[in-house]
């Protein structure tokens, strides 16, 4: 005849039970929702293809050889070449009549005709050509243009005719011969009082100065006093 268990081995039996099913649910879901099981595969991938990468070897680019020949065969005949001529925003202005055409040793020659070769200067204000002479107004040599500084230096009275005009010009190109020569803060403070900015160059491109600007602001606007590419001063 079987006899009931006692009720300490009962109390023994149930908390075994319950234990073994706690533990069976916590690593149930240990198993399911553990990241570490889903990252694991995906970083020995990496691994095992970081294994297996093999250092590439740099190949110098080919550079194009040179042509044996300058020659770009014939020419072409489309429609398309680009005229440079036309690229010239100033060809379609006419040049003033005061435009220098050639500097000489004893003088000047205009666009509009004038012909100057007997030594003196150049004036040229609002569209008018003036013979230039402003030696004469220190002692008649045209070395004491250049002072004892090294300095063009001339007296106020070479340019009274920009006080006479109005509107005064904006600009003033001073072409000083062969070369250049700085300019006596003098002169320059009695240019500038007439409200006159002062551009110093030598004659040849003082001339190709006031061909361009004058054609493209206009004659009012630029004056020249020049001086032949004879003379270089002392």
């Amino acid at each position: 005849m079987m006899r009931p268990p006692s009720p300490q081995l009962l109390r023994a039996l149930r908390t075994s039970i319950s234990t073994t099913s706690i533990t069976n649910r916590l690593c149930s879901n240990t198993r399911t929702a553990s990241p570490i099981s889903r990252i694991t595969p995906f970083v020995q991938t990496i691994r095992n293809n970081s294994n297996n990468v093999r250092p590439v070897r740099m190949v110098p680019r080919a550079h194009t050889a040179k042509p044996a020949s300058h020659d770009r065969g014939p020419e072409s005949k489309e429609d398309t070449q680009t005229d440079f001529a036309a690229l010239n925003v100033l060809g379609n202005i006419p040049a003033p009549t005061t435009a220098i055409d050639a500097c000489l040793d004893n003088g000047f020659h205009l666009d509009n005709g004038l012909k100057l070769t007997n030594g003196d200067g150049l004036l040229l204000v609002g569209g008018e050509a003036f013979s230039w002479r402003p030696w004469e107004a220190l002692d008649g040599d045209k070395n004491t243009m250049v002072n004892k500084k090294g300095q063009f230096e001339v007296d106020e009275q070479a340019w009274g005719l920009l006080r006479l005009v109005w509107p005064r010009p904006d600009l003033l190109i001073i072409g000083m011969g062969a070369s250049v020569f700085p300019l006596s803060p003098e002169t320059r403070r009695h240019i500038n009082a007439l409200g006159v900015r002062i551009e110093v160059l030598d004659t040849r491109n003082a001339a190709a100065q006031f061909n361009l600007l004058a054609t493209e602001r206009g004659v009012s606007e630029i004056a020249a006093a020049m001086i032949p590419i004879g003379w270089k001063g002392r």
